[in-house]
């Protein structure tokens, strides 16, 4: 993992892991240690992406798990020439996430991953920028 300190638009770090639940964890340890080394005052930026993060990060695993030989998840953070933080959750899976109409039942579980999104990132998109299957999901903070 590399991390430059700067908002150069240069890349802070890249992660590839298996798709596996027990990586969410793990993208979301790695985005926390990322953005307190290089905005440590910043509290409210590094607890929001790690949320986002991990939410989109589980979203992409899901997705892959559903395929017969479970492809690789990336990650990838960077910060925009604009001095945003841009993080980008690729998966090689079919098929895309789904905003829901309205929030599930206070009691479900699962389902509010891309309302958070749509909360609190500045922006967000899926972007089908690859030849065959496969989705990345980025925003912005």
């Amino acid at each position: 993992m590399c991390l430059v300190p700067t908002r150069s638009g240069t890349a802070d770090f890249t992660l590839r892991f298996p798709a596996h639940p027990v990586w969410v964890r793990n993208a979301r340890q790695a985005m926390r240690t990322a953005l307190s080394s290089a905005v440590p005052a910043n509290a409210e930026l590094i607890e929001t992406a790690v949320l986002l993060t991990s939410e989109v990060v589980s979203n992409a695993i899901k997705a892959s798990l559903d395929c017969p030989s479970p492809p690789p998840v990336d990650v990838h953070a960077c910060w925009s020439p604009d001095g945003d933080l841009q993080v980008n959750v690729h998966d090689r899976a079919p098929g895309e996430p789904h905003l829901p109409d309205q929030a599930p039942p206070s009691d479900d579980e699962r389902g509010r991953g891309l309302l958070l999104v749509t909360r609190c990132a500045r922006k967000w998109e899926v972007c089908h920028h690859v030849p065959g299957s496969g989705k990345t999901v980025w925003f912005q903070l």
